[in-house]
């Protein structure tokens, strides 16, 4: 991980990402550094030099900085997940109430600060909330999957920053996986062997039997027996505790043979005997969470915490996050050889991949060139149709103007011709009227005269 080739590696990838050149003299300085390290020769000491305490220099910067563990517990609703991290670690975490009324798998992650003696923990717990609730289950895996890479790629941006901060930086990588699998007695369910086949390249998964105290011990051992034999069958690949180191192989060999382990969790406390434990109590009886002839929960808290954390975050980093790591990287186009199986030069590749973005980027300007000029030949033939059209309904409309104003002035010379019409017809009614008035006049003279002579 921290070899001169791959401290290479990043810097190239920095340099292509942020477009930071390359010195040719911090390439010539590893490349040194690399063939002195090759070059070594052993070389006896007279006396005590005093490096020999660079173990405890090592413990004592760590202790300092603290530790992180992330665990993800995964299961269907009601399984006791909570629980059993309150009874992992002794505590109760306080947390807002889960809702469980979502359309789809929800991922919730809470942190907290845990110390005992002088050792300080930093513990993240991320639970899958409404796994198993949906009617189609089939894509109830993608939330998990989409949320372990999101971690991987955070830590991976911040490992290729010019200006890093990995000693301070708050790795959020998931450890372990606690896969959480109901009590039936019968066999895997298609939802676990999906999602665990699903994480396994992801995750140290560990599977463990929930509220085991639900079934009968010879059921729960016919139980563990199908669910090996069903992960071996379909290819799931859990975590297997190490047996490399001799200090811990004699009991991480009896511990795999003891998985999935069957757990019982509970933070409630009833007085057996004289002493106060930490247990269940039914009708029937009590089952001690700390007992192990009741439950695995000790060999499990022995496993994850006690024996085998430090590889378990090992793990996550060496074998997990270096296959998505290499998996990005030959996406981008990085290789250890180049075609000729001759040693690779990050350089030239570089190089290429940057001549490669710059094709595909003046072909899509191009093409984007194009589709405009496309789309502007389209446009004028479609503003030359409206014009044509607007013409076409200008012309028409003119002519019924005209043909409105034809009519209107044909009307108006027939309503002149009326009017004149009239006039005369009056004219000629006032003349008559005039002349009857004169003729009604001198005849009442007349009679007037008529009757003064009479008299």
């Amino acid at each position: 991980m921290n070899s001169p080739l791959v401290s290479l590696l990043r810097l190239v990838l920095c340099s292509f990402l942020f477009r930071v050149p390359i010195k040719r003299e911090t390439m010539a300085a590893t490349e040194i550094a690399r063939q002195a390290g090759e070059g070594a020769r052993a070389v006896p000491l007279a006396g005590h030099v005093g490096f020999d305490s660079m173990p405890d220099q090592l413990v004592n910067k760590s202790v300092s900085h603290g530790f992180c563990f992330n665990i993800l517990c995964v299961g269907e609703t009601g399984l006791g997940k909570s629980t059993l991290m309150d009874t992992l670690f002794n505590t109760k975490f306080e947390g807002e109430p889960m809702q469980h009324n979502q359309p789809g798998v929800q991922l919730k992650s809470n942190t907290y600060e845990l110390q005992e003696s002088n050792v300080r923990l930093k513990l993240n717990v991320v639970n899958t909330v409404g796994f198993g609730d949906q009617i189609n289950k089939e894509d109830s895996y993608k939330p998990i999957v989409e949320f372990i890479d999101t971690q991987f790629e955070a830590y991976l941006q911040e490992e290729l920053k010019i200006k890093r901060t990995l000693h301070s930086y708050h790795d959020t990588r998931i450890h372990t996986c606690l896969y959480f699998i109901s009590p039936t007695g019968h066999s895997l369910k298609s939802l676990d062997l999906v999602t665990m086949k699903k994480l396994d390249s992801k995750v140290n998964i560990i599977p463990i039997i929930a509220k085991s105290d639900a079934i009968s011990k010879s059921e729960l051992t016919k139980f563990k027996i199908k669910i090996t034999s069903e992960l071996v069958s379909n290819g799931v690949q859990i975590y297997q505790f190490p047996t490399d180191d001799e200090t811990v192989a004699e009991i991480n060999s009896t511990m795999n043979g003891h998985l999935p382990f069957a757990v019982v969790g509970s933070t409630e406390e009833v007085k057996i005997g004289n002493k106060m434990v930490r247990a269940r109590q039914y009708p029937w009886g009590t089952v001690q969470v700390e007992n192990e002839n009741h439950c695995d929960f000790v060999k499990l808290r022995e496993m994850l915490i006690r024996v085998n954390m430090e590889d378990l975050r090992e793990q996550t980093h060496t074998r997990h996050y270096e296959l998505y790591r290499r998996c990005k990287l030959e996406e981008m186009g990085f290789k250890d050889t180049d075609p000729d199986s001759k040693p690779f030069s990050l350089q030239e590749t570089y190089e290429a991949k940057r001549n490669e973005f710059m094709g595909e980027l003046q072909k899509k300007e191009e093409e984007m060139r194009q589709m405009f000029v496309q789309r502007v030949k389209e446009k004028e033939a479609e503003l030359k149709e409206a014009e044509k059209e607007l013409h076409e309904k200008f012309d028409r409309l003119k002519k019924l103007h005209q043909d409105e104003k034809k009519k209107l002035e044909d009307k108006k010379k027939s309503l002149d011709d009326e009017l004149n019409t009239f006039k005369q017809k009056k004219t000629a009614a006032e003349l008559l009227q005039s002349q009857a008035q004169q003729a009604g006049g001198s005849t009442t003279l007349k009679r007037d005269k008529e009757r003064k002579n009479f008299f």
